[in-house]
């Protein structure tokens, strides 16, 4: 991979933040909410930590990463530089890696099964934290992708209430890439519906409050229909296929 110089990466990324801020607002004036609403979320999964910095001294407050190996690292040299981040890990989560992450997240979108939030809620007990947790709803029912099944997430939502050390604060889907103009609007309007629905069966309703949905192709559909994290990849820190994979 070519270098780049650090002052040069952050006005590069700098500025790819900017248009996704424009693009944002848009969003936001046509669905009439505030930008306050939306947190942006970069995803620096496979790049390196030089550019989750860059974008961290660029004005972003919220890296996303899928990987635990990926995340751990970067988030002991992010705050070996005294830089604040909030991170979320936003790919699927083995049992086994749990562990590795409790009291470094400020929220875990990946909650696909009910013994995942049992070792979440064992290994942040252990640990004396509270971990927020959304759970991975798949509205879109493909087979490829992880989640519970809309008509399965009631039960284990009552399930995680009975959880001391974990806060479920909402939801998270991904739409599929799109076959039809719309398409991906469509399965983010059915997880706002369910999102709403699951609203009165949560420990507390005041902390229902999280609808992570939307990436680099499709986050303006999310926040027409009520996303409040999208999660931005690509149109942040580039093409991937030009990274050398680790």
């Amino acid at each position: 991979m070519e270098h780049i110089d650090e002052d040069e990466l952050i006005i590069i990324i700098g500025d790819r933040i900017s248009k996704i801020e424009s693009r944002i607002k848009d969003a936001c004036q046509k669905a009439g909410r505030s930008r306050e609403e939306i947190t942006l979320i970069g995803v620096s999964k496979v790049f390196p930590v030089e550019y989750a910095i860059a974008a961290l001294k660029a004005g972003l407050t919220d890296l996303g990463e899928n990987r635990v190996q990926e995340l751990v690292p970067k988030y002991e040299t992010v705050l070996e530089k005294g830089i604040a981040c909030n991170w979320h890990l936003i790919g699927s989560l083995q049992k086994n890696k749990v562990k590795y992450i409790i009291g470094k997240t400020k929220l875990i979108h990946s909650v696909d099964s009910v013994d995942l939030a049992r070792e979440i809620d064992k290994r942040s007990g252990s640990n004396a934290v509270i971990s927020d947790v959304l759970i991975e709803a798949n509205v879109s029912g493909e087979e490829s992708k992880h989640g519970f099944d809309p008509s399965s997430i009631e039960r284990a939502l009552e399930e995680m209430n009975g959880m001391e050390n974990i806060r479920v604060r909402g939801l998270m889907t991904m739409a599929p890439i799109e076959q039809y103009e719309g398409q991906a609007r469509e399965v983010f309007e059915k997880t706002k519906k369910l999102f709403d629905d699951l609203r009165e069966g949560c420990k507390d309703p005041a902390i229902w409050d999280t609808l992570s949905m939307g990436m680099s192709q499709d986050f303006e559909s999310g926040i027409l229909e009520g996303s409040t994290c999208i999660r931005i990849g690509t149109s942040i820190f580039g093409d991937r296929r030009y990274i050398d994979s680790h």
